[in-house]
């Protein structure tokens, strides 16, 4: 029987908000916290766990715990290793995640080692950076069922992306309809054959809104990047919006949402790639993960971006020594 139990690795920034959210959700009866920082993992559990007596949550088991409790999780969510941060010699610079690959990458083996030492049934999202190449990693080095293992991929960059074309149309951003894909990073594009206002094509906006200026695909990408460093350089690091991507992903496994988001997986025979690479694309998420992946089709403008972030994407891999790549 499911008890709807939730196991966070690593509550850092990222990993506290995780569980701060995953808290309000009010959908797991149990959380254990996980972190190479045994006190700040039972610091973080006993705080929220006094949280709860103020509130409606009473009656949720948050704990410290280690990967045994991996054994009968439903979730488990990986925010391990260092993030990205401000530099604050440079308050305008953009850091690339790809440069956490190689001190990632031993994170992420460590902690499936860990988990899969328990269990390799419960479903896992990870928000580690390069989120790409630890994804590759998680899914095809440790015999987990296939579709299990997934990232939170361009879930935040989708809606930075719904959040820019809303503020430069002055409509609400529920209105619009759009994802990014491919690398939850630098590269990451956005679909704009398959963007929308409520319906209105993006090839129509210029009909439609006469007096607002079309933003080109490219300026739209760059916007949607640059959001997410406006964010770092100004708090230190970003953990909101991340977080509630993996919460939101968390309760369409539990609830079988069949929901779709553009998450990261490994493709498989998708744009001429099988095995070789994971990066972002929408998928249908419920109680057993990544239930169906969809190849959409790209114009040429998208295909040329998809050719350029799978390129980046496996020259973080072979720093990771992954798959194909790996010596």
């Amino acid at each position: 029987m499911h008890k709807n139990k939730l196991v966070v690795v690593g509550v850092g920034h990222v990993g506290s908000y995780v569980l701060a959210d995953a808290m309000k959700l009010r959908l797991f009866a149990e959380i254990a916290t996980i972190d190479i920082l045994e006190n700040v993992a039972y610091g973080e559990a006993l705080d929220q766990a006094h949280a709860t007596a103020l509130t409606y949550m009473s009656n949720v088991d948050v704990h410290a715990g280690d990967y045994s409790d991996c054994a009968d999780a439903d979730v488990i969510i990986i925010a391990a290793g260092p993030s990205v941060l401000k530099d604050d010699n440079n308050p305008n610079a953009i850091p690339d995640r790809a440069s956490l690959t190689i001190k990632n990458a031993a994170v992420i083996r460590e902690v499936m080692a860990g988990i899969t030492k328990y269990t390799k049934e419960a479903i896992i999202i990870l928000i580690t950076n390069p989120l790409d190449t630890v994804t590759y990693i998680a899914a095809s080095e440790f015999g987990y069922p296939e579709g299990r293992i997934f990232g939170t991929g361009t879930m935040l960059d989708s809606a930075r992306l719904r959040k820019v074309i809303a503020q430069q149309y002055g409509v609400d951003p529920k209105s619009v309809t759009g994802y990014m894909m491919g690398e939850h990073g630098f590269t990451a594009f956005p679909v704009v054959s398959r963007l929308a206002i409520n319906g209105i094509r993006y090839e129509e906006f210029g009909t439609y809104f006469p007096e607002t200026e079309t933003l080109d695909p490219e300026s739209i990408g760059a916007a949607v990047v640059q959001s997410a460093y406006d964010v770092l350089n100004g708090k230190g690091w970003t953990n909101a919006g991340v977080a509630q991507a993996a919460i939101t992903l968390a309760q369409a496994v539990l609830l079988d949402e069949k929901s779709v988001h553009p998450v990261c997986t490994i493709l498989r025979g998708q744009y001429g790639h099988d095995g070789d690479v994971a990066l972002s694309m929408p998928c249908l998420i419920g109680r057993n993960g990544v239930e169906k992946q969809f190849g959409v089709a790209l114009d040429d403008w998208e295909t040329a971006k998809l050719k350029a972030s799978i390129d980046y994407i496996q020259l973080a891999m072979k720093d990771a020594k992954t798959g194909p790549f790996r010596a």
